[in-house]
């Protein structure tokens, strides 16, 4: 297409920068407002899509073996069934449990927060005079956290869906790599690049799986020897926020720390139960999982805060879970493209080790 007033092509490389601009803004505009408009079948398929790539190694670990493709498929769905529908019993309990002691402790939070503002008044703070009961709506807080479980109750009824999908997934897992091999050809570079993008992906999910799984398990035990009540829960939060680093381990850290100050008068348990989980974040979060993945896998705090905001927004508390490993798997994608690794360096946490070192110095050639 020739523009008349130029004759010069409208699509290519003679449009300026602010054009090009205004097209790229455009466009991921339009992708955002899909994103948003498609939850519905998005959502099932991008979950289907992580359980697709953590059951993968179990599945072609059965085939080298000699395992028919039908039989491996089965045994992967059944591993993943087996350990989704574990973690939903575990949970269901303290779920139930939580929601019928909920008025409860709606009930000492109204009577430890008089008591603050008591204490507050004793040491000479005129709280009451800017802080009051009526400024904190228990009632909302009930109604935030029912809808909160409500919400997810709902996304659990697509369980059916996100695991046929997953069915079908795993079946084209194994003749995929030769369709895009058949596509590309063999010349093509496009393929080495793609087996390093999904071997990163793979690896990181994996890695992460296995880190939030086990600090999982040890904020669980850790509320068990505290003493706090609903552990399995308290574990099955820390299990899911460990997939968002930094603020994460913090998040998780608020529900433990608010039943121990209204299960106690005073703040010592709550002091020890907020020790431990940082001491969990640290050994996890800043030792294990950063000597494990290496430090080429880490996004800048900033980028976690605002993925957090824009996958909630687009695809609600589901979206802000999975925030961070859609962003990882993007920053990976964009990495190992040429013409877009400027944007992973924006996301990563850290500067290449080019930048920092900066260039070597060249000095005058000898004889010059």
């Amino acid at each position: 297409m020739v523009s008349k007033l130029t004759d010069r092509p409208l699509w290519g490389g003679d449009w300026g920068p602010g054009a090009r601009f205004l097209v790229v803004l455009a466009s991921a505009i339009v992708v955002v407002a899909g994103l948003k408009a498609g939850a519905p079948i998005l959502l099932p398929l991008a979950i289907a899509l992580f359980l697709a790539i953590l059951s993968l190694p179990v599945m072609l670990w059965l085939q080298r073996r000699g395992i028919p493709a039908p039989v491996a498929i089965l045994v992967a769905l059944l591993v993943d069934l087996g350990v989704f529908g574990g973690v939903v019993l575990l949970a269901s309990g303290s779920v139930v449990q939580f929601q019928a002691t909920l008025p409860q402790y709606v009930g000492y939070f109204d009577l430890r927060f008089e008591g603050w503002l008591g204490w507050l008044e004793m040491q000479g703070i005129p709280a009451r005079d800017y802080i009051s009961a009526e400024m904190v709506s228990t009632q909302a807080i009930l109604s935030l956290v029912q809808g909160m479980f409500g919400r997810v109750a709902t996304f659990l009824s697509t369980t059916l869906i996100v695991f046929l999908l997953l069915i079908f997934m795993l079946a084209e897992a194994s003749i995929f790599p030769r369709k895009f091999r058949a596509a590309l050809g063999e010349e093509q570079g496009d393929l080495g690049r793609f087996s390093k993008i999904t071997g990163e992906v793979l690896d990181y999910l994996v890695v992460k799986t296995l880190i939030s799984l086990a600090t999982g398990i040890t904020i669980g035990i850790w509320a068990l020897i505290m003493g706090l009540d609903f552990p399995i829960l308290l574990g099955v939060i820390g299990f899911l926020l460990k997939y968002v680093p930094t603020i994460g381990g913090v998040i998780a850290a608020v529900p433990a720390v608010l039943l121990a100050l209204l299960r106690e008068e005073t703040v010592g348990l709550a002091i020890v139960v907020a020790i431990g989980y940082l001491v969990i974040e640290v050994v996890f979060g800043s030792i294990l999982e950063p000597h494990i993945m290496g430090r080429r896998l880490g996004l800048s705090t900033l980028v976690v805060i605002l993925s957090l905001m824009f996958w909630a927004w687009v695809w609600g508390p589901i979206g802000a879970l999975l925030a961070v490993p859609l962003t990882m798997v993007v920053r990976i994608m964009i990495g190992n493209t040429r013409d877009l690794r400027w944007m992973a360096i924006l996301l990563d946490k850290e500067l290449p080790a080019q930048v920092v070192t900066g260039p070597p110095t060249i000095g005058p050639k000898e004889g010059a």
